[in-house]
């Protein structure tokens, strides 16, 4: 009997770019999740979004809500929901962490990337508080102007002053 070798590394399923514009990261935490056999295949194909994605903690036991991972093309009857909640699984000391941080107000749990690792699918989820307009403004301009003395300081290192 031949085995087939197991996938290593990380290979990026879905990224929510939005979340870290709307959001201040605090903490990141990496979890697995309990996937049926289509939803595993439909993600092998690479296709899910976490745009509209959250947690939640409910009984001791965190869910990750709203995240869309569309039905396998291949799937018969056994086909899941699309925007099923899904079971996260993590260790018992870092829910009760999050359910002490969440319940302080204020903070949420937000999915910023699906992945494989090591042929598992993982989800790193943020806790993250929600920003103003201008909180969101003023982020921007600053990394802009962060870019910008960047820019000048490697002008300046390679002798093009301007």
């Amino acid at each position: 009997m031949r085995t087939v070798p197991r996938e290593k590394g990380r290979k990026a399923i879905a990224q929510n770019k939005r979340a870290r514009h709307d959001y201040d990261i605090l903490d990141t935490y990496e979890a697995g999740l309990v996937l049926r056999g289509t939803e595993v295949k439909a993600l092998r194909a690479g296709r899910a979004s976490l745009v509209d994605g959250f947690a939640q903690i409910s009984d001791g036991e965190i869910w990750l809500h709203n995240v869309h991972i569309p039905e396998y093309t291949e799937g018969t009857w056994t086909n899941h929901a699309p925007r099923r909640k899904r079971k996260m699984l993590l260790h018992r000391s870092e829910i009760e962490k999050l359910v002490g941080k969440t319940q302080e107000g204020g903070l949420t749990l937000v999915p910023l990337v699906l992945y494989w690792k090591d042929g598992r699918a993982k989800v790193e989820i943020a806790l993250a508080r929600g920003r103003k307009a201008y909180d969101k403004r003023h982020a921007l301009a600053d990394r802009d102007a962060a870019r910008e003395i960047s820019r000048e300081m490697g002008r300046r290192v390679k002798g093009r002053y301007s």
